[in-house]
């Protein structure tokens, strides 16, 4: 049995002083709204416990599905890499960038200088879609991460990534291995478009023709579940999980991490989720259990 963890959007806090023309930017906009509402959502002290219940639960390996920076100042990205060495070393631990990582053009240099080894291939190689193989589970790492105008958030696969994804999921599935597709703008959403997966469709398309055992993501801060086209079966799971560093009460869902506990064989793998989350009293319980 392989367990795999899985936490998203940490939203590093503090946010690290800005000079002025890092600001000239649509950072501005962000930094405003770091200053007016996030830093009250996104604590530090929240990730912190979240990691150290997610720490004792002895997870073979950890994803984290994007969002580590804010407003995708330099300084964020060398503070994350530090975030990501106390979480587990490169090969324990697979990373994808979000939408606030690529805030700027700029951002994506800054996320492969800092967090190369959490997002290269087997082979040390940096390319999206990356692969690795780790026990009977291939994970997949996906980039949806664009810089857009101030107040959209939206994210793009893109026609260069979707080309590779569907033969890399047609070689893993002739492997016999457990397919683990990271990405992170969720494929299914109900957000407002300005926050939407623009080729979501496409995306969809390939997963429908080559099959996915398990997809995840994050962006909305939301504890989702949604069923993708499979050619295989009647669906396979999507699953989203709340920011990680979300206080109780000042988001729609508190911080949580998922455990999937992965089993069996191709043909009859076996899937169990668990969810465990912060309280309003600042404990991480278990807070839902089910098999996918």
């Amino acid at each position: 049995m392989f367990t795999l963890a899985h936490l998203s959007d940490p939203h590093l806090a503090p946010l690290p002083a800005a000079r002025v023309g890092e600001l000239m930017s649509k950072r501005l906009t962000g930094w405003l709204n770091w200053q007016r509402k996030r830093r009250y959502v996104h604590l530090r002290s929240v990730l912190d416990k979240l990691v150290a219940d997610l720490k004792a639960q002895s997870a073979d390996h950890i994803a984290v599905t994007g969002d580590l920076t804010n407003i995708a100042l330099k300084e964020e990205f060398a503070r994350a890499r530090q975030w990501l060495d106390s979480l587990g070393a490169p090969e324990d631990v697979s990373v994808i960038p979000g939408n606030h990582d690529v805030y700027v053009s700029q951002g994506m240099a800054f996320a492969l200088t800092q967090w190369g080894p959490y997002m290269g291939n087997d082979d040390g190689t940096l390319s999206f879609p990356y692969l690795r193989r780790r026990g009977d589970l291939a994970l997949i790492g996906l980039s949806s991460g664009i810089a857009t105008a101030p107040f959209m958030a939206t994210g793009r696969v893109g026609e260069a990534q979707l080309e590779k994804l569907g033969p890399l999921l047609g070689a893993m599935k002739k492997e016999g291995r457990f397919r683990v597709v990271m990405v992170h703008h969720p494929p299914i959403s109900h957000a407002k478009s300005h926050k939407r997966l623009l080729d979501a469709a496409a995306l969809k398309q390939v997963i429908a023709e080559h099959g996915v055992e398990l997809l995840l993501h994050g962006h909305d801060h939301l504890a989702m579940l949604n069923w993708l086209a499979d050619p295989d079966s009647n669906g396979e799971p999507a699953v989203g999980v709340p920011s990680a560093s979300a206080a109780p009460g000042m988001s729609h869902d508190a911080a949580a991490y998922n455990l999937y506990s992965i089993d069996g064989a191709p043909g009859d793998w076996t899937c169990e989720m668990i969810a465990r989350g912060i309280t309003p009293s600042g404990d991480v319980i278990e807070q839902k259990r089910m098999v996918l």
